[in-house]
């Protein structure tokens, strides 16, 4: 499928790329390739960004405000070691490849874990190289690709080290991400075309980090995929999930928290974060 040309003049439709310490972030994910505006680029920086920078809420979970402006992704994503969830990872990935030169659209997805209709506030990227147009989402905490695929149609299935998913052309303009484990196909979401910008994510961020019927403020969320293991810890559970389908499981009591999201997930809380996310996984799970 050939590129297809956007329109990038409007300031609103940019990522603040320009904004973007580029040698700073390159450092944070551990790239240390060439630098091009071109699909291996991509590739590289999409695959660096995915093992480095973990998924997760701690921040809304403690009530505080989300800022989304690209010195404050920078801050918190890359000087401060720290993790985010779609919006943070999705806007501080479109920066950066404005800045070396890529095409980057926003779009919305609908995501389809679990089944059921929901709003579609999952952010997602379609990134246009000389190889054509490719999905790009380094912000799916429930396993999301480590690597660009390419809209293909009907369908483009790729293997990503030992993981495996499929972009499909559903029709009626929307693309259905899956991915596989084991030998089950799960839905994770669905997109269309139509671009987002920044003050679209910037009101649906506004609702997930604050609404009490939000998925993300009544509860822990850290994850991590990496080439043959997805981790992820939801309040006090901690699980490995492997590509054939087997998990494994444990508990841990809310002291034990802080230590596990630095050793199993590469975040280190200062001493005031810590003492307020273990109050706050006591307060959910009862035990305060």
């Amino acid at each position: 499928m050939p590129s297809r040309a956007r329109n990038t003049t409007d300031p609103a439709r940019g990522w603040g790329g320009d904004g973007l310490d580029l040698d700073a972030y390159l450092e944070r994910i551990g790239h240390r390739g060439p630098v091009a505006p071109d699909a291996e680029t991509l590739a590289a920086v999409h695959r660096a960004h995915s093992a480095a920078i973990p998924f997760e809420n701690i921040d809304v979970l403690l009530g505080r405000e989300i800022p989304l402006d690209v010195e404050a992704l920078q801050d918190k994503l890359v000087r401060r070691g720290r993790g985010g969830y779609c919006y943070e990872h999705g806007l501080l990935l479109a920066a950066a490849l404005e800045r070396i030169g890529l095409q980057v659209t926003g779009h919305a997805a609908r995501v389809r874990v679990g089944g059921g209709l929901r709003p579609a506030t999952h952010m997602t990227l379609t990134v246009e190289t000389p190889s054509g147009t490719v999905l790009a989402d380094t912000g799916f905490g429930g396993g999301g690709p480590l690597y660009p695929i390419p809209l293909r149609t009907p369908v483009s299935e790729t293997a990503q080290d030992d993981w495996t998913y499929r972009l499909t052309d559903e029709g009626d303009g929307v693309w259905g991400l899956a991915a596989r484990t084991g030998d089950t196909w799960d839905d994770l979401y669905g997109f269309t075309e139509d671009p987002r910008y920044r003050t679209d994510y910037a009101i649906l961020s506004h609702y997930l980090s604050t609404s009490p019927r939000s998925a993300f403020t009544g509860r822990l969320m850290v994850q991590h995929t990496d080439a043959s293991v997805r981790r992820r810890l939801m309040d006090t559970a901690l699980t490995e999930e492997h590509p054939d389908g087997t998990i494994d499981h444990r508990d841990l009591t809310p002291e034990e928290i802080p230590e596990a999201i630095r050793d199993v997930f590469g975040i280190t809380l200062t001493s005031d974060d810590t003492e307020a996310l273990v109050k706050a996984v006591e307060r959910l799970t009862g035990e305060g």
